[in-house]
């Protein structure tokens, strides 16, 4: 008989525990449901920049369908309201749920501390909905302040405060600082107006990280950004017309409250032991609370370090909770011993705004733009995990080409979008060329005899060649250079003379790579590697050959585009290193770089390959099993 595990929450947590169970299950009969009151699982570290209109909100938003395609994983979207742990039952507002295994995992909400005022005048950042509400009342704001006679209600409209100078109270007020400067030229509003404001009852911001790289981010905040910051500030009150600070008033439209957050409120119903002045559930060392057929994870989990110390609610303590919780659970239907839960913690990181950030990762203080880097590399891994190539992809797309934010003049450029059918004809004719060039080599001999020495200008009648009537010789003519010895660049012109008659004369270009006196390296490399003997001379002729058809091919049939678009760009490169491009092959460089831009997705296989990849992946990564042909294998994404 199968075994029923419930799972209540699709955030980090849930996601890698229902994903654990499904991927190691192998032949164990075990039902796997996931309950959540959205449809979705949001990216919680990522809500500021949907927040500060820095990405779309469906940069954030991941259905969870897409997420559990192709596992035996069952989605059910409710809202639990009540838990009988006792009788091991769930119940809705019209459902009810038996479990076998329970994992608890409704993540956190905000605390507010008993402050009065917070929860009725200030915004919260903690779901996709606070984040799009944040958005779209600052756009108002900007709106009424355009229109506002009165100078002091403008003033309100345009001073904007952040309460909390942690991670996320740093990240939103840096995506704000950014975003304002495009919200005031829209609006025609000095930027000297606007007023961003962070506090924190804490003498420093970032209080987590290290005092140099909380520095330097104090530092870029006021300095570079203009934000007003506010330490050791007790906050007493929120108003409908601003924030009561210890010393003062600030009046404003707009509070964010970002300073703390506590499980989610549905603990307080539910009979388990709490963490002693906190409101985490209390758990053991494999993730058990008293009801040993229940665990708790992520935000909710009261698991503690060797120094009897609650792990911080971060991303990394979710994940890692709910795989061991995931793996004891199968460990206790196999009748295995649990395992403990080892919690390793590699870093942390912090934006302000999207050119800034630090780092502490391992124990080391990164750059700011290695930073920037981490952060994207960490988040575009968590997302190949449970979405494959398309999750990674549709998160770069998304921070990379679809940012909102104001660009400078490269990046506006460069984030333009065009239609992949544009360039289907440049794709088929490159490709139609290449074809051409492979077989006319193959029918003037270059599977059978050598050609290679000759082609590359290195045989020893390699400068003259029969006609039709008489023998003609090749004179080069530099007309134009820039020689540096590291890089020489030289344009000239090849003409073939005829009893001291020019017949015909075409433009070249070449460039020479470390060219010293008589040493000049792709001569040197093609003479001792290439031509070294006879084997290995038609290896790599037969090899260009195979090349050249390879890349036509896959470039006619839109296959791997951009690999195929890659080997094109090295082939000529390869020429114009040793014997230079001619004039009536230049353009083949600039189509190579067109066709790059996914020109195969369009009226090409790679409409139906890449996601097919894809598919196969995310199969195999959910379930440990290697399949090339199932069903939705051909389905795509937009």
């Amino acid at each position: 008989m199968s075994k029923k595990v419930l799972i209540v929450g699709a955030g980090y947590a849930g996601i890698e525990a229902a994903l654990t169970l499904n991927k190691r299950k192998k032949k164990d009969k075990i039902d796997i449901t996931l309950i959540d009151k959205n449809p979705y699982h949001t990216l919680l570290t990522d809500l500021h920049e949907v927040a500060g209109n820095r990405v779309s909100e469906e940069a954030v938003r991941i259905p969870l369908k897409s997420i559990f395609k192709y596992t035996d994983v069952k989605l059910v979207m409710d809202e639990i309201t009540e838990f009988d742990l006792d009788n091991n039952t769930l119940r809705s507002k019209n459902n009810e749920y038996h479990y076998d295994y329970l994992v608890l995992a409704m993540g956190s909400t905000p605390n507010f501390y008993g402050i009065p005022g917070l929860k009725e005048h200030a915004f919260t950042l903690w779901s996709f909905d606070d984040a799009v509400r944040i958005r779209e009342h600052i756009k108002k704001t900007f709106i009424l302040a355009e229109q506002e006679k009165d100078e002091e209600k403008r003033k309100r409209l345009l001073t904007f405060v952040v309460a909390g100078a942690g991670f996320t109270g740093v990240e939103i007020i840096g995506e704000l600082a950014i975003w304002v400067k495009s919200l005031c030229k829209e609006h025609d509003i000095p930027r000297k107006d606007v007023r961003l404001v962070i506090v924190d009852m804490l003498p420093r911001i970032l209080n987590t990280l290290n005092e140099k790289n909380a520095a330097k981010a104090h530092k870029y905040m006021a300095e570079k950004l203009g934000i007003e910051i506010m330490t050791s500030t007790k906050i007493l009150e929120a108003k409908e017309n601003g924030l009561v600070v210890e010393g003062g008033f600030i009046e404003s439209a707009t509070v964010i409250w970002a300073a703390g957050i506590r499980s989610s409120e549905a603990v307080e119903t539910i009979d388990v032991e709490k963490v002693k002045n906190q409101r985490r559930i209390e758990v053991d060392e494999y993730g058990r609370t008293k009801h040993k057929n229940v665990y708790a994870a992520g935000d909710l989990s009261g698991l503690k370090d060797e120094n009897d110390n609650l792990y911080p609610a971060i991303v990394e303590l979710a994940l890692q909770s709910a795989n061991g919780a995931a793996r004891n659970i199968l460990n206790d239907i196999r009748g295995k011993e649990p395992e403990k839960i080892k919690i390793k913690l590699h870093g942390i990181m912090v934006s302000v705004g999207n050119y800034f950030a630090v780092s502490e990762i391992m124990g080391r203080s990164l750059g700011r733009w290695l930073s920037i880097i981490m952060k994207f590399l960490v988040n575009a891994h968590y997302l190949w995990e449970i979405a494959g190539f398309r999750g990674a992809a549709v998160y770069l797309y998304h921070e990379v080409l679809e940012r909102r934010q104001r660009k400078n003049i490269v990046e506006k450029h460069y984030t333009t979008n065009m239609r992949a059918w544009w360039v289907t004809p440049l794709r088929l004719f490159l490709g139609g060329m290449w074809l051409y060039e492979g077989i006319k080599k193959v029918l003037e001999g270059w599977f059978t005899s050598p050609k290679l020495a000759e082609f590359l200008g290195m045989a020893a009648d390699s400068n003259s060649a029969a006609t039709g009537s008489a023998l003609f010789l090749a004179k080069v003519e530099e007309t134009f250079s820039i020689r540096t010895g590291i890089i020489n660049f030289i344009l000239g012109v090849e003409s073939k003379v005829v009893e001291g008659t020019a017949i015909s004369a075409t433009d070249f270009a070449k460039v020479e790579l470390f060219h010293f006196g008589d040493f000049n390296l792709v001569p040197w490399f093609i003479r001792n590697v290439v031509l070294a003997t006879d084997g290995l001379a038609m290896f790599f002729q037969i090899l260009v050959v195979i090349m050249e058809i390879a890349v036509g091919l896959m470039l006619l049939g839109g296959v791997f585009s951009f690999a195929a678009s890659a080997v094109s760009l090295g082939l000529l490169a390869m020429f114009v290193t040793s014997t230079g491009l001619y004039r009536d092959s230049w353009w083949m460089v600039f189509a190579a770089i067109a066709v790059m831009g996914g020109a195969g997705r369009a009226f090409g296989l790679d409409y139906y390959l890449i996601p097919w990849l894809n598919n196969i992946w995310e199969s195999f990564w959910k379930n440990r099993r290697f399949r090339l042909f199932f069903k939705g294998g051909l389905d795509r994404w937009d």
